[in-house]
């Protein structure tokens, strides 16, 4: 029976997870990874375009592929990991810059996109744990810049996705989770992102502002990083 991209998919994570456990580690070549996953090759391409979507692979053209999201230009990266020092830092950026974003994403959205949009919310309703309640926030986040079709704001939400890795930021999300637990995540954390997929879906950017400012209003508090305004 030929395997379809799904299960390729769900193999090869498991193969990455034994052989490239963490971000930046290489890869094994194609052909070696094509039978530890018992698929052909065009599957195998399938199932690391999948990953790569996901952010949890990269490719680069002679060099091979790597685990984790694509590094960006290292002046702009370093710039924005270094100067995001502390949570607080990080939170600033993120409720100076992500209400605009979506935003724009209500002007520029498509049905196919709301689709997306959702597939995010329920992902994050079955996350069950902390790490999989953060990938899940992650992806939303990251999500809604690609539906604002900006290519810079892309490439600067991941960089707060890559300052989310620092272990000064997970110290402080342990600490929320343990505090305010799971369920607060997929519950009142997942009625905020519902809500801003609902102002996106209706092309009502005021809205889609406003309750993304909110959402990462109670986020800061939650965390103990809000920020003073004036």
């Amino acid at each position: 029976m030929r395997m379809d991209k799904q299960m390729a998919r769900d193999r090869l994570w498991r193969v990455l997870e034994e052989l490239a456990p963490a971000a930046g580690d290489r890869l094994p070549p194609e052909r070696v990874l094509k039978d530890l996953v018992g698929c052909s090759r065009e599957t195998l391409r399938a199932a690391l375009a999948a990953l790569e979507a996901e952010g949890e692979v990269w490719r680069h053209v002679g060099q091979g592929t790597f685990r984790g999201r694509f590094p960006l230009g290292r002046p702009v990266k370093d710039t924005l990991l270094v100067e995001a020092t502390s949570p607080a830092d990080l939170m600033d950026a993120r409720r100076l810059l992500e209400p605009q974003v979506a935003a724009a994403a209500a002007m520029r959205r498509i049905p196919d996109d709301i689709d997306l949009l959702r597939r995010r919310i329920a992902e994050g309703r079955a996350a069950r744990d902390r790490a999989a309640c953060e990938r899940a926030d992650d992806a939303f986040h990251q999500s809604i810049a690609q539906v604002a079709r900006n290519p810079l704001l892309i490439a600067l939400l991941r960089h707060f996705s890559n300052a989310r890795c620092r272990a000064v930021w997970q110290r402080e999300w342990d600490r929320t989770y343990r505090r305010v637990g799971v369920e607060e995540f997929t519950e009142v954390h997942c009625d905020h992102h519902a809500q801003v997929v609902d102002a996106i879906a209706q092309g009502d950017s005021i809205t889609a502002h406003r309750v993304m400012a909110h959402h990462l209003e109670v986020v800061s508090i939650d965390m103990g990083v809000i920020v003073q305004e004036g």
